[in-house]
């Protein structure tokens, strides 16, 4: 649920996205003002880069900057401005939000075709060909899956097969109907109805890059949650990038791998981050559309790739699909660090 905004200047010396240290931190408060546009946030050698991080509630998670410049004011009002950003895909994409372009859309596609937005209209056809490329394991119309297993607004439950068979029904990327020269969607029956969820926050992260790249920001750690990240850069000292531990999915509190992010994205999809447990059988979220049924066999695909849009929605697949599947599909641009569901460890980076 889309939760009042929040924004701090916090006096930590570590972001807390998947465990990750970054090193020594200075942070300053300051009072806002407009951020220069363009101006570089690299400072001569004689001055000290000064850190700042911001966070905002939006979207049903927290996005975090954490960035790197001499001017810790103008730092401070250009993370406030790439913010807006993401206030406005909240506006754009929310199915928590009635007056949302994709709110309107569920109520009205079935009936008659709906002119939309380039932007929507460009990212609902980009889904139908992840779709595509993924065999189904990655669909925008599982919404509905999700309410009958309970996690849409709720913490899991096991649904009843006819409500499964219903939910179905209304799942399946062929029922969405693109017309490029009007720019219209529309849905082949009622009841469809398409969920950001699987998008959002790597689409949102990438809007956000774009921004702060704008203001010349030369080393900063863009996050959505523990699940999406985006590393511009190097912080200071570290010129590998920005240093991310990777949890082990069994034991959350140890780390299984540690990678250094620099000017890439990661993002990973995991069975323990919602899930609920019934007789000794664990239920995550990751939803496979093709069955209805949560997906077994991982506990956790990370995947670093350029872009965040396309390592959130391709965990998934790589999840759902299996690990023989990911090495076969896996594009040369990726690295995949995937976990196994087995008795004994078995984490590793796909050849």
């Amino acid at each position: 649920m889309m939760r009042p905004r929040a924004f701090r200047i916090l006096l930590v010396s570590a972001l807390s996205v998947m465990a990750a240290t970054f090193g020594h931190s200075v942070f300053a408060s300051a009072r806002r003002q407009a951020p220069r546009h363009g101006a570089a946030t690299h400072p001569p050698a004689h001055r000290p880069l000064m850190r700042v991080e911001k966070s905002l509630q939006a979207m049903g998670t927290t996005y975090t900057i954490a960035a790197y410049g001499e001017d810790p004011q103008n730092l401070e009002a250009i993370l406030d401005a790439s913010f807006e950003e993401v206030r406005r895909i909240d506006d754009l994409l929310s199915n928590y939000k009635p007056g949302s372009e994709l709110s309107q859309l569920n109520r009205l596609a079935a009936g008659s075709p709906q002119r939309v937005s380039p932007e929507l209209f460009d990212l609902i056809a980009t889904c139908l060909r992840y779709s595509r490329e993924s065999e189904g394991a990655f669909d925008i119309t599982v919404g509905p899956l999700m309410k009958v297993w309970g996690f849409y607004k709720g913490t899991g439950k096991i649904p009843t097969k006819r409500e499964i068979r219903e939910a179905l029904d209304k799942v399946g990327f062929e029922n969405i109907v693109l017309d490029p020269e009007r720019r219209t969607i529309a849905f082949r029956k009622p009841g469809v109805e398409l969920d950001a969820g699987g998008v959002g926050k790597g689409y949102a992260v990438d809007r956000l890059v774009s921004r702060i790249r704008q203001y010349k920001v030369s080393a900063a750690l863009i996050s959505a949650s523990t699940s999406s990240i985006y590393a511009i850069g190097a912080p200071p000292g570290e010129p590998r990038g920005w240093k991310v531990n990777l949890r082990d999915p069994k034991h959350p509190e140890r780390t299984v791998e540690t990678v250094y992010l620099k000017d890439q994205s990661m993002s990973t999809s995991g069975s323990y981050e919602k899930f609920f447990k019934v007789d000794g059988v664990v239920y995550s979220h990751i939803m496979d559309p093709r069955t209805g049924m949560p997906a077994q066999g991982a506990l956790s695909v990370s995947i670093l790739s350029p872009s965040t849009l396309d390592s959130e929605v391709w965990a998934k697949p790589y999840f759902i699909l299996g690990k023989a599947w990911a090495e076969a599909h896996k594009r040369k641009d990726f690295r995949v660090f995937y976990c196994e569901d087995k008795a004994e460890p078995s984490c590793a980076w796909l050849p």
